[in-house]
């Protein structure tokens, strides 16, 4: 599914009423951690597309993930959907990641895999995470551009062509500053800074679970 196109508000919402919901985010992250430090793929999804509403209130500056992120989160609903009621391969990280290396998917080119896919959604996280958690510590008058630079060459960066990161960094000198930024994708910015430590909190949890799942079926390095 391509990236839909959404007009900004100034208000906090979409076109079509959407907010960034930072306590639903926190929510849905908290509920997707199961026991045994495995994740449930449905909350996950849940909480990215909430995150799916930032990038889209945030316009074009964010055009370099939020279609990438996007299509990623509709092959991992596909993936869900045809999920038999007696073998959920797809219900959690670890049964997906079991099932798709047991039975030998990963190396088969015509297979679109739900690893390969999360994984990339799971890049994208730790993009959020450190640009979010940084700008915490910058005033409201100030630019958010240097902090998001550093957060994504920290990060996404790391894995994006040449070309992509030249055009990403380009479209962050368009960064408003953090107070802007909040009242931009928020309707309630106090309860906005309020929200984002717990929900940061378990956003961390999130991703470094996922972390050590891949580590665990030695899955890091899916092309």
């Amino acid at each position: 599914m391509s990236e839909t196109s959404l007009t900004t508000q100034t208000n906090g919402t979409t076109e079509n009423g959407n907010c960034f919901d930072i306590l639903k985010v926190s929510t849905l992250f908290e509920s997707s951690l199961l026991e045994e430090d495995d994740v449930q793929l449905d909350a996950y999804l849940a909480a990215y597309e909430e995150i799916m509403k930032f990038f889209q209130l945030m316009g074009s500056v964010f055009s370099f993930v939020s279609s990438d992120v996007r299509s990623k989160i509709d092959i991992l609903y596909a993936l869900r959907a045809k999920d038999a009621e007696d073998q959920e391969h797809f219900n959690t990280f670890k049964t997906m990641l079991e099932y798709e290396k047991e039975a030998q998917l990963l190396n088969q080119k015509s297979y679109v895999s739900g690893s390969r896919t999360l994984l990339r959604l799971h890049r994208g996280l730790d993009f959020v995470y450190e640009f979010l958690n940084r700008i915490q510590a910058i005033p409201d008058d100030q630019k958010t551009v240097d902090v998001c630079k550093a957060a994504y060459d920290d990060t996404l960066g790391k894995h994006h062509s040449f070309l992509i990161r030249k055009g990403a960094r380009l479209a962050m000198y368009a960064m408003p500053t953090r107070g802007d930024l909040l009242k931009k994708v928020c309707t309630d910015v106090e309860a906005a800074k309020e929200n984002l430590p717990p929900m940061l909190k378990h956003m961390r949890i999130n991703y470094d679970r996922t972390e050590e799942l891949y580590t665990l079926y030695d899955l890091h390095s899916l092309p």
